[in-house]
């Protein structure tokens, strides 16, 4: 959780004493009462925002919207990180809609005398209220408060210039929580279906690793270190493979050697129906990120694939097919392995951010044999 920069703003340790001191007026249940709730609702990367109107049609909903729907730019299209819907509270019935949703921000300045600042207001014991009120800042995160499977951020300033200024220093960390969110509830959907225990078996005997994968994946090519699996629909088609080195040096992770690593597996196994094969679109922006990957060090890549092939007098040039892809590429210390792991998706004529997402949960369902077999502990003589 990155710090703020302003002294009198509350972030780690503060923020989860505000949270302990979450007032009941948030009808928040038991623990034995969860499972009897309904899910929350809502479309897949849409958060809905809780403001006053007069700050959302502000500098504070200027900024709310540049840090939430902040453009994807490695998309063919670009398109915004979440879907952002704005509901003032005009009426009872706007609370329940609101309520029921999968992903909502209350933001507020309790300086001010809306419905949307008394609510906000209400989340907090009187204590909270008073230290916000007296200069400082809270963003707070709760889970699950009036459905299932709910993400709610809270954010709370004494006025219009601290709220504007909170949002701004929160926007990684809100973004953060509802991907994470996201990804929790795709993965419970994505694999409703059946997953395909067998085939994972498969990898974790072959390569000492295994990933989820759901129902309609087909393994395409499965040799010595590396697995490509693809999922292909009449019009459309998601494809993941998984790379990794032995007796590997940490330090080669670099953005370079992944850009290198990833076309040279493209040449040779990534092979278009009708010849060519995938390379990275370097005529658009890539994007490097250095990331924990599940207690990992390693990089976050997102860019653009085409495919590619040598015209009539021998030179490379693009066959017009392409679309997004998102590598992971990580250090995994146990098994001393260099990793790639690698998302693309193919679907002209469709928004492609929840398809990229889904290949984002699967990413994240890694394990390597040590984690899926944990040694077992020798009886005590």
């Amino acid at each position: 959780m990155d710090t703020m920069a302003r002294p009198n703003s509350w972030r780690t340790s503060v923020s989860s004493a505000i949270g302990l001191m979450i007032a009941t007026t948030l009808a928040l249940v038991g623990c034995s009462e969860i499972s009897y709730r309904p899910s929350a609702i809502g479309q897949t990367g849409e958060v809905v925002v809780v403001m006053d109107s007069a700050l959302w049609n502000g500098q504070p909903g200027d900024v709310l919207r540049e840090e939430l729907g902040r453009y994807i730019m490695t998309l063919p299209n670009p398109e915004p990180m979440f879907s952002i819907t704005h509901e003032p509270l005009e009426s009872q019935a706007v609370v329940d809609r609101v309520t029921a949703r999968k992903n909502v921000v209350f933001a507020a300045a309790l300086s001010d005398t809306s419905t949307e600042s008394r609510f906000v207001r209400a989340a907090f014991s009187p204590d909270a209220q008073a230290t916000i009120e007296d200069g400082q800042s809270a963003f707070v995160e709760r889970q699950d408060v009036w459905r299932r499977n709910q993400q709610v951020v809270y954010l709370a300033a004494p006025d219009k210039g601290d709220l504007t200024e909170l949002i701004r220093d929160s926007g990684s960390e809100m973004r953060s929580s509802f991907n994470l969110a996201e990804r929790q509830r795709l993965q419970r959907d994505m694999f409703d279906k059946g997953r395909q225990f067998d085939l994972e078996d498969s990898l974790l005997a072959g390569h000492d690793f295994a990933i989820q994968v759901q129902h309609d994946y087909l393994i395409a090519i499965d040799t010595t270190n590396f697995v490509y699996l693809r999922r292909i629909l009449s019009d459309t088609w998601r494809s993941i493979f998984v790379y990794y080195e032995d007796y590997a040096d940490p330090m080669a992770l670099t953005p370079e050697w992944i850009y290198q690593k990833r076309d040279s597996l493209g040449q040779l196994y990534l092979l278009g129906n009708a010849g060519g094969f995938v390379q990275i679109d370097r005529r658009r922006p890539l994007e490097a990120e250095n990331v924990d990957f599940l207690d990992r060090y390693g990089f976050e890549v997102r860019g653009l694939w085409h495919l590619v092939g040598p015209d009539s007098e021998g030179e490379i040039v693009s066959y017009g097919a392409g679309g997004p892809f998102l590598t992971y590429a990580f250090y995994d210390e146990e098994t001393g392995r260099n990793y790639l792991i690698d998302g693309m998706v193919f679907a002209p004529g469709f928004d492609k951010r929840e398809f990229l997402r889904q290949l984002e949960v699967i990413a994240h369902t890694f394990k390597s044999r040590t984690e899926l077999e944990p040694p077992q502990i020798a009886a005590a003589e």
